[in-house]
């Protein structure tokens, strides 16, 4: 996929008062670009997680139209959009969505003996230079918010993508953690040639940004 385009996206929590609506995105229109880095800043309440969800076909609670390449991703089937989140879609949940009764290595290998896109020697990098290394073999749910934000990351990582979502990724991480993890995903969009999303509704994380988008 090269390109995803919103043609006068709204949701419908704010069609009440769409005609006082200042925004980037809601109503516009608007192509998010392969290779390209986004910055979606936000109020809480103004929507970042709900435009993640409706990028990855959890929600379809708008009005409006998002095209993929020529797509219309209202006419996908279910089929087509579990390709699309094993092939396409790399995604960071705000609330993570990882397994607490497993470890943070099963968490990543649960989706990487799926895809088979990373090594096992990259994973154990990845939890180095993260610096959670010393958790592979301990349960999410015994980790700190932090630790799992950044196993949460590791996890997204091990899929091919065209577009990878971030959604406040760096909400509890300190400075060091944050560039480190901001490392890892340049790099990997050197790689593969995905574009990236991430939201923030303050502390973002430190990557070069093609365009900043207030929503």
């Amino acid at each position: 996929m090269q390109t995803i385009r919103l043609n006068r996206l709204l949701p419908h929590v704010f069609l009440e008062r769409k005609d006082s609506l200042q925004s980037d995105v809601w109503l516009q229109d608007l192509t998010l670009s392969r290779g390209k880095s986004y910055l979606v800043e936000a109020m809480s309440g103004t929507g970042k997680s709900s435009l993640c969800a409706y990028l990855i076909g959890y929600r379809n609670d708008f009005d409006g139209q998002i095209l993929f390449d020529d797509t219309d991703a209202s006419r996908l089937t279910t089929a087509q959009w579990t390709q699309l989140r094993v092939q396409t879609f790399a995604y960071l949940f705000q609330e993570l969505r990882l397994f607490p009764e497993l470890t943070a290595l099963e968490n990543i290998e649960i989706k990487n003996r799926l895809t088979q896109h990373k090594s096992a020697a990259w994973i154990d990098q990845a939890f180095e230079r993260l610096g959670i290394a010393e958790k592979r073999h301990t349960k999410i749910g015994r980790m700190s918010f932090g630790q799992q934000q950044r196993v949460a990351f590791i996890r997204a990582m091990v899929q091919p993508a065209d577009f990878i979502l971030l959604d406040e990724p760096v909400s509890h991480l300190d400075d060091a953690n944050a560039q480190a993890m901001a490392q890892l995903l340049t790099e990997e969009q050197q790689v593969s040639g995905a574009a990236v999303i991430v939201t923030s509704i303050g502390k973002h994380l430190p990557i070069h940004y093609d365009h900043t988008l207030h929503l």
